[in-house]
């Protein structure tokens, strides 16, 4: 190493980019909050210096928070409301199964989990992590955490995920909901190729008060496959194969499907109030994140 020369701060991205990272927040849509503080606001009244509104006084109210001015000149009590700062929990779930070995889709995914968590924990929020895999390495969760100095600990969970195995993305939903409380975000990161139904656990996650964010990714080669002739495709989690003859005549036939299945997940997440984007993972990860996702409204600089 030159001397002077800065070591990165983690392996997922240059320093550069971790600093823009930094100054970004997350753009939630609705006000799932929990009751800590945090830099959400929640619609009801709190504890923070900034006042909101005035209202009757009723027995049982903290007489700290009355309006002794108003009730000299008007004799009624009335009690001071201010706005209540609360904290967000984003819940991240990278699929790190065999069908996101390839064409670079785990290390975008974790890539992409890291600035989200980084935004979350310096936006004040709990931010828990969990990695769909084929083991039972404990390793496979990291516990919420708040604040700077959860940084390193994030980031470090996140290279360290392996993938690997043949775990259904639907199954990892519902498994990480035994372990997860607290409202706020939950982003999905996979490219939801399962032969299972996303309806039910999407539906347990918007009932656990969790916005749903799906982030699919998808190859280069997944987006623009280039075959022809006659090939056998191998299923890389489950090994089953598949014998094509004349592959190229059926191309139409798997981007109609293929473009399907993405407005299908646009549905579900919508129509639960939440979000949806499909990537390429060969998108340069920049222009993703600082151009494409503060244009669509997900995080702001």
């Amino acid at each position: 190493m030159l001397e002077g020369t800065r070591s990165a701060f983690t392996a997922l991205f240059d320093n550069a980019v971790l600093h823009q990272i930094e100054r970004m927040r997350l753009r939630p849509q609705r006000r799932l909050t929990n009751r800590a503080r945090g830099e959400h606001l929640s619609g009801k009244g709190g504890s923070s210096t900034d006042f909101a509104d005035f209202r009757d006084y009723a027995a049982g109210d903290d007489l700290r928070y009355v309006d002794w001015n108003i009730f000299a000149r008007l004799q009624r009590p009335y009690i001071k409301q201010f706005q209540h700062e609360e904290e967000l929990h984003v819940v991240l779930l990278v699929d790190a199964s065999a069908s996101m070995l390839s064409g670079g889709k785990l290390e975008r995914a974790k890539q992409a989990a890291a600035a989200f968590g980084i935004m979350g924990l310096l936006g004040g929020e709990r931010v828990s992590a969990y990695a769909v895999q084929g083991s039972s390495d404990s390793r496979w969760m990291l516990p919420p955490g708040t604040g700077r100095n959860r940084m390193r600990g994030l980031l470090h969970f996140l290279e360290g995920v392996v993938g690997g195995g043949s775990v259904p993305v639907e199954q990892a939903i519902e498994q990480m909901l035994k372990f997860h409380r607290g409202r706020g975000i939950a982003v999905v990161l996979s490219d939801f190729l399962t032969f299972g139904s996303l309806a039910r656990p999407l539906n347990l996650l918007f009932s656990a008060g969790l916005e749903v964010w799906g982030l699919q990714i998808l190859s280069e080669a997944e987006i623009h496959p280039d075959v022809q002739g006659d090939l056998r495709f191998v299923d890389s989690e489950t090994g089953e194969t598949l014998d094509i003859t004349n592959a190229s005549e059926l191309l139409h036939v798997y981007h109609d499907q293929r473009l399907a299945l993405s407005e299908s997940l646009d549905n579900l997440c919508r129509s639960r109030q939440g979000r949806f984007v499909s990537v390429s993972s060969g998108e340069s990860f920049a222009a993703f994140l600082f151009d494409r996702m503060c244009r669509q409204g997900w995080v702001q600089r």
